[in-house]
């Protein structure tokens, strides 16, 4: 009797599959990299962050801490150092020292740890200062437009271009460098605070006269402003005035940390003069936003492709809820959607391991800290494949632009469409990578600087799609009417009540039952003869009720869709909240007019991938080269990985263990014929066919994770 070929294929691969299983259940021995490089351009970066109370100064044990730390496959420390407290025995006056503090804790940890090979990160915080110092200085801390101070019980947030900011900050890191051989310094909260983000109060822009004067010398006497207005000329000139100085204070103090060492890593949240840029994946509204690690890594090393990024899991549920972690089944999203998408793992928590209030997500990061170190070769060095770019409004979206936002990459995820991130403010420094792509999406993109607006100009000539959304460019009518061929007659048009027609068939091809499209939240008004097709017919409200009466939507003569072609591209605008009506409502709808409008303008945005995974599996395709010392300069990838992320678990206020899956299909298109296909989970070679520039490959099952190595 014959046996299927599938049979004969399975017993080829068992004794390949055998030996790599065998070969993957022991950690491999640390990778040594040349002496030289700086530590944290590996991208290997497993931290653990113990957000240090000053009465954990007292009892923290460095022995207890490392073996913790080594239990968790860290390979990086952050730990309090100083700023609003010193957690070291400092001599400076202007530093307050932590009461609970014995001993030298913070220069027997980092011995302890440079003696099992874990880097130490020191963390500042220099935006606030115990109530002696304010005392003695009132000048140095920030004072409201109402003449208020910000307070957390006796702290008081100080100005950034006063003299304890300006000077003092600066020897205090020299002192801490000067003592301790530390790995890196992480700013916490650095730059301009308008918020008390302990209790939830704006208290607006600071008005200190050392502010006052500087803001005065750098805009020819022109006063501070007291709102914030986008609108207002002068605060756009503010704007510029804060990244000036925050810029200027950033390279004063790489310079300091350079002169001292080229391997001591400064770490922030900002960009300039910064080596790791840090972000954070924070549970605190909702709704809960289960892409919140992808979001920010793919925001960060897309519009920052020389940095390294590292996005830190926050255990705490808020501010207010500090002895609280997010559930376990988040934190093992958040982590491997860092890794799949180029960040190392991060965690950040209140106090050492030991006695914590909540120790509910320790197995989860064990596990994936394990993975990581497991793998390490197979991570941190990425290139992305997506021919799409989403354009953030930031790199810390919030309102309704954050909405916006955040729905336009809610369905794409959900289509399993590959696309990039790029923040709006990086347009202009990334002209070559924006001009490289197909289409990008604006969804609520404004004021723009005339540079980034003449990176599109040109993209588009050069045969990039456009599909902008709701209020882009309202504030450059005249690139709106050159890119669009839109003029604006109401742009913030209530939309409650009205319908839209999805009448042209030729393009909205997804509704084949459906004649009406119900609205809500913003659905502008815009004279669109100046493009060459308009769709989506705007009804009028109507009469909603009593049942017997409803009726009355007539056309309006409005349209909620306009498509301009240019000369080698297409330029579609949505005047109208699509994304952010999908990120709160989720009716596919909504959703299935921008997948029809990128199919009618970019069609081969489905050719990349193809899958029958389900909708909350979270598809990641990258190029890799292999991350180990002798492949540092190397440009020719090794294959690809397609990380998948299990999100069946989350029911959109609650995270639960992910339903497992079974025989996942996918058909990408590739351009090699693969040498072999491995799943790294289930420790498996996966059987797969390669023909005509498409690979077809089916994975049995998916937990909560896998990464499937493509190798050429």
């Amino acid at each position: 009797m014959k046996k299927p070929l599938v049979l004969y294929i399975l017993l080829f691969f068992w004794p390949f599959t055998f030996c790599f299983a065998q070969k993957t259940t022991q950690s491999a021995p640390p990778i040594k990299w040349p002496v030289g490089i700086p530590w944290w351009k590996q991208n290997n970066l497993r931290v653990i962050q113990t957000n240090l109370p000053a009465y954990e100064a007292a009892t923290l044990n460095a022995d207890s801490l490392l073996k913790d730390l080594e239990a968790c496959s860290a390979n990086t420390l952050l730990i309090n150092a100083g700023g609003i407290m010193a957690f070291y025995p400092t001599q400076l006056d202007f530093q307050y020292t932590n009461p609970y503090m014995k001993g030298n804790m913070l220069g027997d940890v980092i011995q302890r740890c440079h003696q099992r090979g874990i880097k130490v990160i020191v963390r500042f915080d220099f935006s606030r200062v115990h109530e002696s110092i304010f005392k003695a200085h009132p000048d140095w801390c920030y004072l409201s437009p109402k003449g208020e101070r910000i307070i957390n019980t006796d702290m008081y947030v100080v100005s950034i271009n006063a003299p304890y900011v300006q000077d003092k900050a600066f020897k205090i890191i020299e002192e801490v460098i000067d003592r301790f051989a530390v790995d890196g310094i992480f700013l916490n909260m650095p730059g301009y605070q308008v918020n008390n983000p302990y209790e939830g109060k704006y208290h607006g822009i600071d008005q200190n006269n050392y502010d006052k004067k500087r803001f005065a010398d750098y805009s020819n006497g022109l006063a501070l402003p007291t709102e914030e207005n986008k609108a207002d000329a002068v605060f756009q000139k503010y704007l510029e005035f804060k990244k000036f100085t925050v810029e200027d204070w950033s390279k004063r103090l790489h310079t300091l940390v350079k002169s001292k060492s080229d391997q001591i890593a400064i770490c922030t949240y900002l960009d300039k003069y910064v080596d790791i840029i840090r972000h954070e994946s924070q549970t605190n509204s909702l709704p809960y936003w289960p892409y919140m690690s992808s979001d920010n890594v793919g925001n960060a090393v897309n519009s920052f492709p020389d940095h390294i990024i590292s996005n830190s899991s926050i255990q705490q549920i808020s501010f207010q809820s500090r002895y609280n972690a997010v559930e376990p089944e988040e934190v093992s999203i958040r982590l491997y959607e860092n890794i799949a998408n180029g960040s190392g793992l991060d965690i950040s928590m209140m106090g050492d391991m030991r006695g914590y209030e909540d120790e509910r997500n320790y197995d989860v990061i064990k596990k994936i800290y394990a993975h990581h170190k497991k793998y390490e070769p197979y991570f941190g060095k990425y290139t992305s494949v997506a021919k799409i770019a989403v354009i953030a409004p930031g790199s810390w979206p919030s309102g309704a632009p954050m909405q916006e936002y955040r729905g336009i990459q809610l369905m794409l995820k959900e289509a399993h469409i590959p696309f990039d991130i790029v923040e709006d403010a990086q347009i202009e420094h990334l002209s070559d990578k924006i001009k490289d792509y197909r289409l990008l999406i604006l969804p609520d993109i404004t004021y723009l600087s005339k540079a980034s607006v003449q990176v599109l100009k040109e993209a588009s000539q050069q045969g990039v799609n456009l599909i902008a959304t709701n209020q882009t460019l309202f504030d450059n009518p005249e690139v709106l009417f050159q890119l669009f061929g839109a003029k604006i007659i109401n742009k913030d048009h209530e939309g409650s009540g009205f319908y839209l027609t999805p009448d042209n068939k030729d393009v909205f091809k997804r509704f084949t039952k459906q004649k009406m499209l119900f609205w809500k939240f913003n659905l502008g008004l815009y004279d669109l003869s100046g493009t060459d097709k308009k769709m989506l017919p705007i009804l009028s409200k109507g009469r909603p009720g009593p049942p017997e009466i409803i009726g009355g939507h007539e056309p309006t003569g409005y349209y909620a869709m306009g498509l301009k072609q240019h000369e080698k591209s297409k330029a579609v605008l949505l005047p109208i909240n699509l994304g952010r009506l999908y990120y709160l409502h989720g009716y596919e709808e909504h959703k299935n007019i921008l997948l029809d409008v990128i199919d009618a303008v970019f069609p081969e945005a489905n050719q990349l991938l193809q899958t029958n995974a389900h909708e909350r599996v979270e598809v990641i395709l990258q190029e890799y080269i292999k991350n180990v010392p002798e492949n540092r300069e190397k440009k020719t990838k090794d294959g690809l990985i397609v990380h998948l992320v299990n999100l069946t678990g989350f029911s959109g206020n609650t995270y639960f263990e992910p339903l497992p899956l079974y025989h996942l299909l996918f058909k990408i298109q590739l351009s090699f014929k693969p040498s072999k296909v491995v799943a790294m989970v289930n420790k498996q070679l996966v059987v797969y066919t390669w023909k005509d520039g498409f690979l077809e490959l089916q994975l049995s099952q998916l937990n909560d994770f896998e990464g499937i190595v493509i190798d050429r």
